[in-house]
């Protein structure tokens, strides 16, 4: 069932869904040349959030319970993006290990105040198919609502936070 169709979605639902679809059209529908680049992060999460928030591809400029402080954003996902970038070239991990640490950690820096997870799972997919492999199915169900699916998204970030991406390897492609 999409997110439209659920009988408790909200207006602010349905706004941030169209919103968010128009931001993966364009996403997928233009050739990005360096999507490991803090320009691209904020311009994704704009597109898919500037009809929604007004702050739309903005870094978080208050502390939140989740994240790192804000004074550290640029940074940190300047230096994400310096990272994946090496582990791609050195092949670290396997592609998927590589792009499902890319997604976790860009969560974890919680780098805008909403859509942190919708955005990194975005770029993580972009980042498959700029590499020629399918994207990660995430469960194959809404992860914005709570039910199992979400519960289990959680707990593998969860798992990864302590440094075990097995579960979250597993997930991505389930």
């Amino acid at each position: 069932m999409s997110e439209s169709e659920r009988s408790d979605a909200t207006p602010l639902d349905t706004v941030e869904l169209a919103n968010t679809i128009r931001g993966e059209e364009w996403a997928f529908s233009h050739r990005h040349h360096d999507l490991l680049n803090p320009d691209f992060i904020r311009t994704l999460h704009r597109r898919m959030f500037d009809e929604t928030w007004i702050w739309a591809g903005q870094y978080r400029s208050t502390e939140r319970n989740l994240g790192i402080a804000p004074g550290l954003i640029p940074t940190a996902v300047h230096q994400l993006c310096e990272d994946t970038r090496t582990q791609l070239v050195h092949r670290a991990h396997e592609l998927d290990e590589i792009v499902a640490r890319f997604s976790h950690r860009l969560v974890f820096i919680h780098a805008f105040a909403n859509g942190n997870g919708r955005h990194s799972r975005l770029m993580a997919n972009l980042l498959l198919a700029s590499l020629g492999a399918p994207g990660f199915s995430w469960g194959s169900n809404d992860l914005q609502h709570p039910g199992e699916v979400r519960k289990r998204y959680l707990e593998a970030l969860r798992r990864a936070d302590a440094g075990d991406f097995a579960p979250l390897l597993v997930f991505v492609r389930s």
